[in-house]
């Protein structure tokens, strides 16, 4: 058996050179499908932009609510409420708590797919998640327009 020391992709055909250096050129389905489940899924792109976006958005919506957390403290509820109840007050607010869930649910998922290999135990994982984010973060956002507009 030959040892291959590394595997270069190209177009149509999959390169693999042995420890001699010597090139054999083989298809890529057979080794694609020994590498089934185990290769990217072309999805990486997509997840990893969502993370960064989210976490570019925080920066500035998270100094807002600490910034706003602050001057809360002199506040009782009927002021925070008036404050709560401002259009650019609660818009800022709906916007972090939303983005703050989502960024949270990118993060568990990835862990999820990295550290969890039973299939099953990968899947129930990423289904809690999806719906504790969206639970959660839609009680979140119900809670601030409930003490925003009363109720």
């Amino acid at each position: 058996k030959r040892f291959f020391s590394f595997v270069v992709f190209d177009v149509a055909f999959v390169y693999i050179l042995a420890a001699d250096h010597a090139p054999s050129r083989v298809l890529a389905a057979p080794v694609l499908a020994r590498a089934r489940g185990l290769g990217s899924a072309k999805e990486g792109t997509g997840h990893w932009w969502a993370q960064r976006v989210t976490a570019v958005a925080l920066l500035p919506l998270g100094l807002w609510f600490v910034y706003s957390a602050v001057s809360w403290g002199s506040m009782d509820l009927a002021a925070f409420k008036v404050w709560l109840s401002e259009p650019g007050n609660l818009l800022l607010m709906v916007l972090f708590v939303g983005t703050l869930f989502y960024h949270m649910q990118l993060g568990v998922q990835a862990v999820i797919e990295d550290y969890v290999h039973g299939e099953a135990a990968k899947i129930t994982g990423l289904m809690i998640n999806i719906f504790a984010a969206i639970f959660f973060g839609a009680a979140s956002i119900i809670a601030l327009f409930k003490v925003a507009f009363g109720g």
